[in-house]
């Protein structure tokens, strides 16, 4: 059963689209302030809800990467029956599935918020057990009591199951291997206090990809859940203003 306010959201609007995923363990919510933003500048915009979240760690624990890969192919589809043009919005494990997306489909645009290319070492990755040894393991996840969000978005598991961080971790290897191919314009957001995804991140995802238009915005505030912060408008106006943008940018 999904969590209430977790659910996928569709907001109909004009012949461009934005696709919009959300995070590891998270849900659609914590990207429903963006989207209706989005939707009221004129997009139609599809959160999707990637396998296994918005539900429970039980739930979660039998999905793999590709289960989740396949929610954005799902959702990519579905919004080109509506759209002539598809903008593509990730935070955090979504901003992995969409680089993934790019380097498969036709996307006309990329923004990337905290991308996790490198965990912070308070995480401890290293000492991941064996993926064999993870199986009906959990660890305990902090409870959310963030304010001025979507009641969903504080509604998150209180454990999360290990063999999912394999699964998160063999994500990432496969999307680093895609980056060279990558050609889409790219908008990439990341908060210097992020404490999940390594600043550094940012700065490789910059100088990995393809792409001709790449834009880097360094954010001093928000933490890892920037499209979640208090000053999110700033990175909202962002995302639109890279969406609108004529012409072909620079590397910035």
């Amino acid at each position: 059963m999904i969590i209430e306010g977790a659910e996928p959201f569709f907001f109909g609007g004009k012949k461009s689209g934005v696709l919009l995923i959300h995070g590891f363990t998270g849900s659609p919510a914590e990207l429903l302030p963006l989207g209706e933003f989005l939707n009221r500048a004129g997009f139609t915009v599809l959160g999707v809800r990637l396998e296994g979240h918005g539900t429970n760690e039980i739930d979660l624990s039998r999905k793999n990467a590709d289960d989740w890969f396949n929610s954005v192919l799902d959702g990519y589809a579905l919004l080109k029956n509506f759209c002539d043009k598809i903008f593509v919005v990730g935070h955090s494990m979504g901003s992995l599935l969409t680089l993934k997306l790019a380097a498969f489909k036709a996307v006309d645009k990329l923004i990337t918020l905290s991308p996790p290319i490198f965990i912070n070492d308070h995480f401890h990755i290293e000492r991941l057990p064996p993926r064999s040894e993870c199986e009906g393991l959990f660890i305990v996840k902090p409870r959310r009591k963030l304010k001025n969000v979507p009641p969903a978005v504080n509604k998150t598991y209180r454990k999360f199951p290990l063999v999912c961080v394999h699964e998160f971790l063999t994500l990432l290897d496969e999307v680093k291997k895609l980056l060279p191919q990558i050609t889409t314009p790219i908008l990439i957001m990341h908060a210097e206090n992020d404490n999940t995804a390594k600043f550094e991140s940012a700065e490789f995802l910059r100088s990995s990809v393809a792409s001709k238009t790449v834009q880097l915005v360094t954010i001093s505030y928000g933490g890892h859940l920037i499209p979640l912060t208090d000053g999110r408008d700033f990175i909202f106006d962002k995302v639109l203003e890279f969406i609108r943008e004529q012409g072909v940018g620079s590397r910035l």
